[in-house]
């Protein structure tokens, strides 16, 4: 069965990513914050940002799973995190593409994104769900990420050893340190960015 389970215990789950991942100061991204157990990941060769073709699609979605597997080789069940963007202040309808690949995720958390232009405030409303780590379940979630329709998805173990950030070119790692990142790394090098910065 591919459905999420219902009534997570969202206040707890909140206390035990604070301590997992305490949240970075504002305006600094994550990976500035865990700059040792950060690495960025490409899903195409040659660091192409888009697929063409469903061969690519394979590819792309490989390397995703490949890389969950040796980051959590027996995590059965994983943590979906997705975000959604809008002027309303409260969690109200959900984009009808992250209802359809994640149907039973729980309204998590909603806060101010940007607040630059009081007049057009934008919040960020979060929503989790408890998932089979399959193929199955995870493909339609990482193909939208791949053609850019969602942005902002987080997958994570139920003990939140580790997160990863599918985006639409790549993943990012926050492994559970910095060896554990540097055998990632070691294991794919032509996965990584030529950049200085690793992006």
């Amino acid at each position: 069965m591919n459905r999420s389970t219902p009534g997570l215990d969202l206040e707890a789950l909140s206390a035990l990513w604070q301590r997992q991942w305490p949240a970075p100061q504002q305006d600094i991204p994550m990976r500035r914050a865990y700059p040792d157990q950060w690495v960025r990941f490409h899903s195409l060769p040659g660091s192409k940002r888009y697929p063409d073709d469903e061969t690519e699609y394979v590819i792309l979605l490989e390397r995703h799973h490949t890389l969950l597997a040796e980051l959590g080789p027996n995590d059965d069940e994983l943590y979906v995190v997705t975000r959604e963007w809008n002027g309303d202040p409260e969690a109200v309808t959900r984009m009808a593409d992250l209802q359809r690949v994640d149907p039973d995720a729980q309204h998590w958390s909603s806060c101010v994104h940007n607040d630059d232009f009081p007049d057009d405030i934008l919040y960020q409303h979060e929503y989790i769900s408890r998932r089979p780590r399959n193929k199955q379940t995870l493909d339609p979630l990482l193909r939208l990420v791949a053609d850019e329709v969602i942005a902002g998805v987080t997958l994570a173990p139920l003990d939140l050893r580790w997160l990863y950030h599918p985006y639409d070119g790549g993943g990012d790692v926050f492994a559970p340190s910095a060896a554990v990142r540097d055998d990632l790394k070691a294991a794919h090098p032509d996965w990584l960015s030529t950049h200085p910065s690793g992006m």
